[in-house]
């Protein structure tokens, strides 16, 4: 009787297993359609940066007495990244972090084969980048979706290669848009950013988010510390970086907008003592002559409350913002102008400092750094005072000088010279020569300070 009891119970047993493992029997999820299709058009990106190391000039100058100068040291790292494959042609769309100063760049594909890749161009303020292959076969090639229509809790696919895990599939919901959050060195903030819970880990960089139809919405750009929080990832909306992919592969560059005032974070005090009737926005303190903002009609004293219904709280913000439009587009800007709201139409012009000028000269490339003069959006972006002249650092490969470093005085063994402008500045690196002491003084994140060594030209 035991043992009938027993083949009983080893048969419910069967029977209820089996009956569990029919649930659901033929549902797919279509996620796995999602990632068949766009799978392919996912890259790995393995970089090598070459960095030159720094040497103090005394050190140089002591071995040099035993040995001779030293050559230049180089050092070199490794990185990993994500990107997708917009055209056959072989142009891919990564962030700008992922490839800045690489020596070599290598693309991976899903199927294993690997190809050099060529650096397109690209953008820091947008952490936007185009990288090429010449592909031996046709490729596959990612959809673009359209990332102003997203609604917050639909499905968000992230592929990528996380740690260097290639080809990881993460999945969750788009959380929010329009999200703001601070540059790693302090100059300003990414702006208008897609947040997800899909999990993005380093790696992920430059890889896609998409939606439940296969198409890109979103570019993985930064992740918030794990050790303070899980699962907040950002992207970049697709449908910002499609304004500049086309300028990239064309150019190298992108020719970002500009709106023309001096603005400042409106803070309690500072409503209190200009009886501002909000205690939120930017405050007006100057519009430049024949700027876009003059010519929509805004004012000195005016709060800018949002552009293109995102909320601006902070100057940079609104910086950044601007930049992530194209020249000639036309924004909605709501202002606050004596307690009364007003939106503005407002048609983007073309940033100054991207735009050629012979009265100023072309600035002279020094030890690696590049600049140029100093415009209305430069002094908001990174927060210099209107009475500070000098020339602002657009790019640098010089470990020590960074993008929005405001250079206002060179000293050469022991002279000093201020830098006013362009002309200034050409005047004097033209004139350093190798072995000379040189001392630059910068102004950076409102701090002053000075970077020396010895040229070795």
């Amino acid at each position: 009787m035991k043992n009938v009891k027993k083949i009983l119970f080893s048969v419910l047993l069967l029977v209820s297993v089996l009956s569990i493992a029919q649930v659901n029997a033929d549902y797919k999820s279509p996620i796995v359609n999602v990632v068949k299709v766009a799978a392919p058009a996912v890259v790995k990106i393995d970089v090598v940066v070459q960095t030159q190391v720094y040497i103090d000039p005394f050190i140089r100058e002591f071995y040099k007495q035993f040995f001779g100068d030293i050559p230049k040291q180089y050092e070199e790292s490794d990185s990993v990244g994500s990107g997708f494959i917009i055209s056959k042609e072989g142009y891919i769309v990564t962030n700008y972090h992922v490839v800045q100063g690489a020596k070599k760049i290598t693309v991976t594909l899903l199927s294993g084969e690997t190809y050099d890749a060529q650096y397109v161009g690209g953008d820091e303020e947008l952490d936007l980048a185009v990288i090429k292959i010449k592909p031996t076969k046709e490729l596959p090639v990612i959809e673009f979706g359209d990332s102003d229509k997203l609604e917050i809790g639909e499905w968000a696919i992230a592929i990528g290669n996380p740690l260097g895990f290639q080809h990881t599939v993460t999945v969750g919901v788009i959380s929010a848009t329009g999200r703001k959050i601070p540059k790693p060195d302090g100059s300003g903030y990414y702006t208008n950013l897609i947040q997800t819970d899909a999990a993005i880990n380093p790696g992920n960089s430059g890889g896609p988010l998409l939606n439940i139809h296969g198409q890109v919405i979103g570019i993985n750009t930064a992740i918030i510390n794990p050790t303070q929080a899980s699962n907040i990832g950002f992207a970049i909306p697709i449908n910002t970086a499609k304004r500049f992919i086309n300028q990239i592969i064309a150019t190298g560059k992108v020719e970002k907008a500009y709106l023309g005032v001096y603005a400042q974070t409106v803070t309690e005090s500072l409503a209190k003592s200009l009886g501002l009737k909000t205690t939120k926005g930017v405050y007006v303190a100057q519009v430049e002559k024949g700027s876009p903002a003059e010519k929509a009609g805004i004012k000195e004293g005016d709060v800018i409350i949002k552009l293109n219904g995102v909320y601006v709280e902070e100057s940079a913000e609104l910086t950044s913002l601007v930049r992530n439009y194209t020249p000639g587009t036309k924004v909605k800007v709501t202002i606050n102008r004596n307690g009364k709201e007003m939106v503005l139409d407002v048609t983007l012009g073309t940033l100054p400092s991207e735009t050629t000028s012979p009265t100023n000269g072309t600035a002279k490339e020094f030890y690696g750094i590049k600049v140029a003069n100093v415009t209305a959006d430069d002094r908001n972006k990174f927060k210099i005072p209107t009475n500070l002249e000098g020339v602002i650092v657009k790019e640098s490969t010089n470990t020590y000088i960074k993008v929005g470093m405001l250079i206002w005085r060179i000293s050469v063994n022991g002279f000093a010279y201020d830098i006013k402008d362009v002309n200034s500045w050409n005047s004097v690196v033209g004139n350093i020569k190798k072995g000379d002491y040189v001392g630059i003084f910068y102004y950076y994140n409102n701090v002053r300070s000075v970077f020396s060594f010895r040229y070795d030209g």
